[in-house]
């Protein structure tokens, strides 16, 4: 006697949750340019690496002799799989299931699913389109009450990002619940025009007398009210890529940078990239004129391992790069002011944005790059109303706190509180200067006129007295008069940046790994 009956039922069963929420509603989904669910999760992870959990969980309807009718399955897939053969959680919300919304699912699931990730320190990619949670009215009338709202689980959100890497995927409308996860992430993704996200879906706003100005129909409110084009450019998610194939893609370069846990190592990679590569260009990068700009990007394309920067969070506090990249195949986590933007001068946006980046890479423990020009925290009204400087303090404390080995070269400018917030003073100084160096308490150029008021009103030429006033002060600005005081440690050809770096990330994962 064997157990075939069984097991055919349990095919059958298998077969149905594979159905998703059927024919009709997957091609539904199909049409509005989004993957399905099962689709996403082979996309994502190594081929045929994906193992499901809890496959025919569902709710399910049976005859009058008790023999199943139907099942309508759980609009919350998980399992484990592996990306770039190491393993992972992989969860992708079911949109074709009631919009995926938790009141159609079993909150076991999406428990069950956190609690895998940091319990056997997995990282966890979250799939999310739709509620993810919450209910509905009709819901509540089929309750018969109401409740104070709790969501179960979340402390294994909460237990996730201080152990494991998290990075959420918003792959269509993703509203409440569904919008918390994302952003209960280290790294996540909008996909433009795809993915919208709201604290409350646009009906509940519309209810409130929201009339989106401007929109001409529902999915012009959706993009207008959560849009990638608001979200990325605000800091609620980091980034926005034209399709989801393109997100997948991210998500997987980004873990290539995480170790699997907290405790663990992130890997080093081969390296064919020359450490002593010398870019000649780096010598006329940075212009004469102070008020000149130049690519910064430009800059860690030559300076780090060809290839392997990883930008994070491109279109919000954009004074600050934020980046991952390699140095002879080490990890590290970039640091670079643009001057482009803003020259560089720090806001309150910019400044969280640093803050959360140097948090990351210290509870990951890679080692920070810092390329410097800075010209202060931001200065003005709109600056002040914004509390600029309570930011920039916190992106300073943060800093300062980091524990991992950083570096710092300094390319042009260094003022004021910002200046100091660099690096951390009060540790050994792995600091470089290049001969364009410009720094001191506060930029020398702009107050001439105010601090030399009465030699200048008494002058023959004041104009002359300004330039002689000028000169004298170019020389003490000179960054050779700081290194004669060991001001700062070394100024040094720009070429040889590369090289330094290199030398630095050895001596960082060297130290890291003796910390073990």
């Amino acid at each position: 006697m064997s157990w075939q009956d069984e097991l055919d039922e349990l095919r059958r069963r298998e077969a149905l949750a594979e159905q998703m929420g059927g024919e009709e509603k997957v091609s539904r989904q199909h049409a509005r340019g989004k993957m399905d669910a099962r689709a996403r999760l082979a996309a994502l992870v190594d081929d045929g690496s994906f193992r499901e959990i809890g496959k025919i969980a569902g709710k399910a309807s049976y005859d009058e002799n008790g023999d199943l009718a139907g099942i309508l399955p759980a609009p919350f897939l998980f399992g484990k799989a592996l990306i770039e053969g190491r393993p992972v959680v992989a969860t992708a919300d079911d949109f074709t299931i009631r919009g995926g919304a938790a009141d159609a699912g079993i909150s076991r699931k999406m428990v069950q699913a956190e609690k895998m990730a940091h319990e056997l320190k997995l990282p966890i990619i979250r799939m999310i389109d739709g509620t993810g949670g919450g209910g509905s009215v009709k819901t509540l009338e089929q309750i018969g009450a109401t409740y104070i709202p709790a969501v179960p689980g979340w402390s294994d959100v909460v237990k996730n990002l201080d152990t494991v890497p998290v990075v959420a995927l918003a792959l269509g409308p993703t509203a409440g619940l569904g919008a918390a996860r994302a952003v209960a992430s280290h790294y996540s993704i909008m996909v433009k025009g795809l993915s919208q996200i709201f604290a409350a879906g646009p009906a509940v706003v519309d209810g409130l007398g929201d009339s989106y100005k401007g929109s001409t129909d529902h999915n012009q409110a959706k993009e207008d009210l959560g849009g990638s084009g608001i979200h990325t450019r605000n800091g609620v998610i980091d980034d926005e890529v034209a399709s989801e194939a393109e997100a997948f893609a991210r998500a997987r370069h980004f873990l290539s940078f995480m170790p699997e846990h907290v405790g663990q190592f992130a890997r080093r990679s081969n390296c064919t990239d020359p450490v002593y590569r010398r870019e000649e260009a780096l010598l006329s990068l940075v212009p004469r004129e102070d008020k000149q700009v130049y690519s910064m990007r430009r800059c860690m394309e030559m300076v780090f391992d060809q290839g392997t920067v990883f930008e994070i969070g491109r279109m919000w506090g954009r004074a600050c790069i934020t980046a991952l990249a390699r140095l002879d195949g080490w990890p590290v986590a970039v640091l670079a002011s643009d001057p482009s933007y803003l020259g560089g001068s720090w806001e309150a946006k910019t400044s969280e944005k640093v803050e959360r980046f140097v948090k990351l890479a210290d509870q990951f423990r890679l080692p920070i790059v810092h390329l410097v020009d800075n010209p202060g925290f931001m200065i003005g009204r709109e600056a002040e109303m914004a509390g600029t400087i309570r930011y920039g303090v916190h992106a300073m404390n943060a800093i300062y706190k980091a524990s991992v080995p950083l570096a710092s070269v300094v390319l042009r400018r260094a003022y004021g509180i910002a200046g100091s917030a660099m690096s951390n003073a009060e540790t050994y100084q792995y600091r470089f200067c290049w001969p364009s160096g410009d720094w001191g308490s506060l930029p020398i150029a702009g107050g001439l006129e105010v601090a030399y008021k009465s030699e200048l009103e008494t002058a023959e030429d004041p104009e002359a007295e300004l330039a002689a006033i000028r000169e004298q002060l170019d020389k003490v600005t000179s960054p050779f008069r700081s290194a004669e005081r060991f001001n700062v440690e070394d100024i040094i050809d720009p070429r040889d940046t590369r090289p330094l770096l290199c030398e630095f990330a050895d001596l960082a994962w060297r130290r890291l790994h003796a910390e073990a």
